[in-house]
């Protein structure tokens, strides 16, 4: 081989070899959600979306039919709608989750969660939401068609 066609050889691989900065940094392993917590957190933003919205019906699939939680959640989401708000960006923080009891078609949990973001948006009117407590629950959810539906919900 001679020096030229060596030296375009080297150049070519030196030119193409990745460097340690173009390399990808190894991927450290991520922990799941735990299953109740990706569950709720779905559960979350499928009521933020409704709040949003302003729209009760889009409540009534996250709760069991007759659900008094639902039934008092859509009541409050009316009641803001009748005043020309909605609320955007609504974020719910749960700060713990425990699993009381689990089947394939129930499961309660205790949660201890806060109100940590929202906006009430109108004509005229953007206010952030005042901060929120942390508030313990125990949640009753159902599996319905393949969904978790919450059927009912006590303040602790």
């Amino acid at each position: 081989m001679s020096r030229k066609t060596l030296a375009s050889v080297f150049l070519v691989a030196v030119l193409t070899a990745p460097s340690a900065a173009a390399r990808p940094a190894p991927v450290e392993p991520v922990a799941a959600e735990p299953p109740a917590v990706a569950v709720l957190h779905a559960w979350d933003q499928r009521r933020a979306e409704a709040w949003a919205h302003g729209d009760p019906r889009l409540l009534r699939p996250l709760y069991t039919r007759g659900s008094v939680a639902g039934r008092h959640d859509r009541a409050m989401l009316r009641a803001w709608t009748a005043r020309g708000l909605v609320v955007q960006d609504l974020r719910t923080q749960l700060l713990s989750v425990r699993e009381l009891a689990h089947t394939a078609t129930t499961w309660t949990v205790q949660v201890t969660d806060r109100l940590a973001g929202g906006v009430a948006v109108g004509p005229g009117v953007r206010r952030p939401l005042p901060g929120d407590q942390p508030t313990p629950r125990t949640l009753w959810l159902r599996r319905v068609d393949g969904a978790w539906l919450v059927a009912a919900v006590r303040a602790e």
